[in-house]
């Protein structure tokens, strides 16, 4: 019997150990539980986390695109094209009022096509001197016409460009134009003064020597003329008030003697 009750005994004793031993596992198991519990996130701190990356995030520079610059293209200048033929409508020529005053008189007839007035008188006169025609007026403008110089003889385009554009017309001028150059100031509706022979006829060029030693090219019966249109075979010009067509080779050879001497507005 006593060895029942012994056994008995530590029956029950172990039987309390383990019961024991699982009470403690099982609180071991909340504590664990509690300290898990306590490492979540508030959902109040994630908000709060959020906000703080949105507020970096808008704090940071902003790249705002640039539209690309145009670039801008000049527009091509349309090319003038020179008609056939071409005539001047409106155009009034004058007599010259002195013997040797063809190169005012188409002056005056130029400006005053473009409203600008002056008296042959006063671009006459208004001429320098000189016994070399680059230069000035050579000789008396009342003289003999068909004379070189030293003697009574005329001018050519400098001066006459020079004193045009004092009195305010502007106009640019010298040797060496083209009838393809003249052409085309024509077509523009711009007359164009000439250096000729008499009535378009030839004259043997002749080289002269001024007293300063300057050298030019001179010839008897030097005359002006204005151009006022032409066609494919022919010139037209007008010369002390009258009205010619003449064809361009005849015109040429006495266009050519001085040098291709023209004066046009700019």
């Amino acid at each position: 019997m006593k060895h029942y009750r012994i056994i008995s005994l530590i029956f029950v004793g172990i039987l309390l150990v383990v019961a024991v031993l699982i009470v403690l596992n099982l609180k071991g198991s909340d504590r664990a539980t509690v300290a898990a519990d306590e490492i979540v996130p508030v959902v109040g701190e994630e908000i709060s986390m959020t906000a703080t990356l949105g507020a970096t995030e808008t704090m940071s520079p902003s790249s705002t695109p640039v539209p690309p610059t145009a670039t801008s293209i000049p527009p091509t200048p349309t090319q003038f094209i020179v008609p056939d033929e071409y005539y001047i409508k409106g155009f009034k020529g004058h007599s010259q009022y002195y013997s040797l005053g063809c190169e005012a008189s188409a002056a005056v007839d130029l400006a005053e096509f473009y409203g600008v007035s002056i008296y042959q008188f006063d671009f006459q006169f208004g001429l320098p001197m000189s016994d070399n025609p680059d230069l000035g007026f050579v000789g008396d403008v009342n003289g003999p016409w068909g004379q070189i110089p030293p003697y009574a003889y005329g001018v050519h385009a400098g001066p006459v460009v020079d004193l045009l554009n004092e009195f305010g017309m502007p106009v640019e001028g010298g040797k060496g134009y083209t009838l393809d150059q003249i052409k085309a100031k024509l077509a523009q509706n711009k007359p164009v003064i000439v250096w000729v022979i008499g009535r378009m006829e030839y004259s043997k060029p002749v080289e002269y020597t001024d007293k300063e030693g300057n050298t030019t090219t001179v010839a008897r019966y030097e005359h002006v003329v204005i151009l006022t249109g032409y066609n494919e075979d022919t010139v037209r010009f007008v010369s002390n008030g009258y009205w010619y067509d003449i064809e361009n080779e005849t015109f040429l050879t006495s266009w050519g003697v001085l040098g291709n001497m023209a004066v046009m507005p700019k």
